[in-house]
């Protein structure tokens, strides 16, 4: 019988952070700011409120990183004009120069990794870890 599937990838993704945190550092991003990032430059433009959502963050919580990100000039934040209460935010050229920076980084260090794998291997299980991430799991009755 396989082992449950968390219990195999817990302790991979424990590794693949702690091998990500002193690209971070180096970076000047924390983790948050680099997920901040990564959801921005795949649709970059959202309100905070939708921003939080997507990442899955408090609302709350993520404005001291939008702070830090828009002071460091990777993330701008606007008014929507149709709401006052509502910021559009948008990374800037340099957010997203920076980011594709990190994950050039990670990147890297990820591909050390992999080499373990046979090729073919390694491309079935970036397959599989794609369709895996993008597929809603149903919850039993």
């Amino acid at each position: 019988m396989r082992r449950d599937l968390a219990a195999m990838i817990a302790p991979l993704q424990r590794a693949l952070i702690a091998a990500e945190l002193p690209v971070l550092k180096e970076h000047g991003v924390s983790m948050w700011g680099y997920v901040v990032l990564n959801a921005l430059d795949g649709e970059p433009v959202r309100t905070q409120a939708a921003l939080a959502e997507f990442i899955g963050a408090d609302k709350s919580r993520i404005i001291g990183v939008l702070d830090g990100l828009e002071d460091e000039g990777l993330l701008e934040r606007t008014k929507d004009p149709a709401d006052r209460r509502a910021r559009f935010v948008a990374i800037t050229e340099e957010g997203r120069r920076r980011k594709r920076a990190i994950q050039s980084d990670i990147q890297r260090t990820e591909e050390r990794l992999l080499t373990k794998l046979p090729k073919e291997d390694r491309e079935a299980f970036l397959r599989a870890l794609d369709v895996l991430s993008a597929t809603e799991i149903e919850q039993p009755r």
